[in-house]
Protein backbone atom coordinates (compact mmCIF):
# COMPACT_ATOMS: atom_id res chain seq x y z
CA UNK A 1 0.00 0.00 0.00
CA UNK A 2 1.56 3.78 -1.04
CA UNK A 3 1.27 6.12 1.59
CA UNK A 4 -0.88 8.74 -0.41
CA UNK A 5 -3.53 5.24 -0.12
CA UNK A 6 -2.71 4.92 3.68
CA UNK A 7 -3.71 8.68 4.39
CA UNK A 8 -6.99 8.49 2.10
CA UNK A 9 -8.05 5.76 4.15
CA UNK A 10 -7.37 7.42 7.09
CA UNK A 11 -9.45 10.40 5.55
CA UNK A 12 -12.50 8.43 4.55
CA UNK A 13 -12.52 6.40 8.12
CA UNK A 14 -12.59 9.63 10.25
CA UNK A 15 -14.51 11.75 7.76
CA UNK A 16 -12.17 14.25 6.62
CA UNK A 17 -12.07 15.77 3.42
CA UNK A 18 -9.32 14.56 0.49
CA UNK A 19 -7.06 18.19 1.16
CA UNK A 20 -7.27 18.18 5.26
CA UNK A 21 -4.02 17.21 6.66
CA UNK A 22 -3.55 13.71 8.56
CA UNK A 23 -1.53 14.87 10.60
CA UNK A 24 -3.49 14.99 13.50
CA UNK A 25 -5.53 11.86 12.63
CA UNK A 26 -2.88 9.46 13.14
CA UNK A 27 -1.78 10.11 17.30
CA UNK A 28 -5.71 10.00 17.35
CA UNK A 29 -5.89 6.68 16.08
CA UNK A 30 -2.68 5.08 17.44
CA UNK A 31 -1.44 4.78 13.84
CA UNK A 32 2.07 5.15 13.41
CA UNK A 33 3.05 6.86 9.63
CA UNK A 34 5.40 5.07 7.67
CA UNK A 35 8.51 6.29 8.47
CA UNK A 36 7.74 5.72 12.44
CA UNK A 37 6.90 2.43 11.40
CA UNK A 38 10.50 1.99 9.83
CA UNK A 39 12.21 3.59 13.46
CA UNK A 40 10.13 1.12 15.41
CA UNK A 41 11.39 -2.37 13.25
CA UNK A 42 14.80 -0.91 12.82
CA UNK A 43 15.23 -0.65 17.19
CA UNK A 44 13.56 -3.96 17.63
CA UNK A 45 15.70 -5.47 15.03
CA UNK A 46 18.79 -3.59 16.94
CA UNK A 47 17.24 -5.14 20.35
CA UNK A 48 16.61 -8.62 19.07
CA UNK A 49 20.54 -8.37 17.44
CA UNK A 50 22.13 -6.64 20.94
CA UNK A 51 24.97 -8.25 20.83
CA UNK A 52 26.27 -7.16 17.87
CA UNK A 53 26.88 -3.61 19.30
CA UNK A 54 28.72 -2.32 22.01
CA UNK A 55 27.89 0.35 24.69
CA UNK A 56 30.34 2.94 25.16
CA UNK A 57 30.26 2.05 29.03
CA UNK A 58 31.95 -1.30 27.83
CA UNK A 59 34.84 0.61 25.72
CA UNK A 60 35.94 2.35 28.31
CA UNK A 61 35.41 3.48 32.49
CA UNK A 62 35.13 6.69 32.26
CA UNK A 63 31.55 7.91 33.34
CA UNK A 64 29.84 10.70 30.94
CA UNK A 65 26.88 11.58 29.74
CA UNK A 66 26.85 8.74 26.35
CA UNK A 67 28.21 6.21 28.62
CA UNK A 68 24.43 3.85 27.83
CA UNK A 69 24.94 4.99 23.99
CA UNK A 70 25.60 2.24 21.66
CA UNK A 71 29.15 2.89 20.20
CA UNK A 72 29.12 4.70 16.92
CA UNK A 73 31.22 2.53 14.45
CA UNK A 74 33.85 4.70 12.58
CA UNK A 75 33.40 3.95 8.96
CA UNK A 76 34.10 5.01 5.44
CA UNK A 77 32.05 3.57 2.97
CA UNK A 78 29.02 5.21 2.48
CA UNK A 79 27.24 2.10 1.55
CA UNK A 80 27.57 1.21 5.19
CA UNK A 81 26.84 4.50 6.33
CA UNK A 82 23.28 4.28 5.26
CA UNK A 83 23.21 0.47 6.03
CA UNK A 84 20.86 -0.95 9.28
CA UNK A 85 23.70 -0.83 11.63
CA UNK A 86 25.11 2.63 11.61
CA UNK A 87 21.57 3.77 10.88
CA UNK A 88 20.37 1.58 13.86
CA UNK A 89 22.98 3.05 15.77
CA UNK A 90 22.27 6.62 15.36
CA UNK A 91 18.79 6.21 15.98
CA UNK A 92 19.59 4.27 19.18
CA UNK A 93 21.10 6.49 20.41
CA UNK A 94 18.81 9.47 19.84
CA UNK A 95 16.45 8.20 21.74
CA UNK A 96 14.88 9.48 25.55
CA UNK A 97 17.18 8.31 28.14
CA UNK A 98 14.11 7.04 30.01
CA UNK A 99 13.48 4.53 26.77
CA UNK A 100 16.97 3.77 26.51
CA UNK A 101 16.83 2.62 30.28
CA UNK A 102 14.75 -0.30 29.69
CA UNK A 103 16.41 -1.90 26.22
CA UNK A 104 17.08 -4.91 28.86
CA UNK A 105 13.42 -5.39 28.85
CA UNK A 106 12.26 -6.09 25.44
CA UNK A 107 8.20 -6.22 26.36
CA UNK A 108 8.76 -2.64 28.28
CA UNK A 109 10.93 -1.28 25.55
CA UNK A 110 8.24 -2.34 22.83
CA UNK A 111 5.85 -0.29 24.92
CA UNK A 112 7.59 2.65 25.54
CA UNK A 113 8.70 2.98 22.38
CA UNK A 114 5.59 2.44 20.46
CA UNK A 115 3.56 5.50 22.76
CA UNK A 116 6.87 7.68 22.26
CA UNK A 117 6.36 7.36 18.68
CA UNK A 118 2.71 7.52 18.98
CA UNK A 119 2.75 10.69 20.21
CA UNK A 120 5.58 12.55 18.28
CA UNK A 121 4.23 10.57 14.78
CA UNK A 122 7.61 11.36 12.78
CA UNK A 123 7.29 11.95 9.11
CA UNK A 124 10.72 11.17 7.92
CA UNK A 125 14.32 10.30 9.83
CA UNK A 126 15.44 13.98 9.53
CA UNK A 127 12.69 14.98 11.59
CA UNK A 128 12.96 12.81 14.25
CA UNK A 129 16.93 13.78 14.20
CA UNK A 130 16.26 17.75 14.70
CA UNK A 131 13.54 16.48 17.53
CA UNK A 132 15.87 14.67 19.05
CA UNK A 133 18.30 17.43 19.16
CA UNK A 134 16.29 19.66 20.79
CA UNK A 135 16.02 17.57 24.03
Amino acid sequence: MRVSEEWFRIRIMMGCRSRDSCRKLFPNLEILPLPSQYILSLLLFMMRNKNQFQINSKIHQINTRQHANLNQPSVNATKYQKGVHCIGVKVFNMLPFYIKAKSDNPKKFKILLQKYLCENSFYSLDKYFECQVKF
